[in-house]
């Protein structure tokens, strides 16, 4: 599938700075680990940037997918952008995720259609801040598939 979700006109102020940065980088490490993230469970999506070819490292939150995939939400907590690492998925979704203390090679799929909404009902019953976040925008909030690769 396709990432092909633009930016929006309208949304929340996108989490961004040396700050956050630095507590990018903090979480990462921990979650690497085994730690959670804001209440869920979480990974850390080692990407490779589009442009600086430079692995990133990026903490987010994941749910279960119906077939034992991992889901996640490109959400930038409801800004009118998608966050960086959306767009380096979709340049390279064949990527590496810290999890429980383990590296997996994953490959990433955004869903569209009826998978979308399934995933997303799933996903806003065990957390409803993404409900909230979508409110936030005029962009649908991509959910983003992780797949093992063998």
């Amino acid at each position: 599938m396709s990432f092909d979700t633009k930016a929006g006109t309208r949304g929340a102020r996108q989490p961004k700075g040396r700050v956050m940065r630095w507590m990018n980088g903090l979480m990462a490490r921990r979650i690497g680990r085994g730690a959670k993230f804001m209440g869920f469970d979480a990974l850390v999506l080692r990407t490779i940037g589009r442009k600086s070819g430079e692995e990133r490292r990026t903490p987010v939150g994941w749910f279960p997918g119906a077939d034992g995939s991992r889901l996640i939400v490109a959400s930038a907590a409801g800004a009118p952008g998608n966050p960086a690492w959306y767009y380096n998925l979709a340049a390279n979704p064949d990527i590496q995720i810290d999890i429980d203390g383990k590296t997996l090679e994953v490959h990433a799929e955004q869903l569209h259609g009826a998978e979308r909404a399934e995933a997303w009902d799933r996903i806003t019953t065990a957390a409803p801040r993404f409900a909230e976040y979508q409110v936030k925008t005029d962009r649908e909030l991509p959910v983003i598939k992780l797949v093992p690769r063998k």
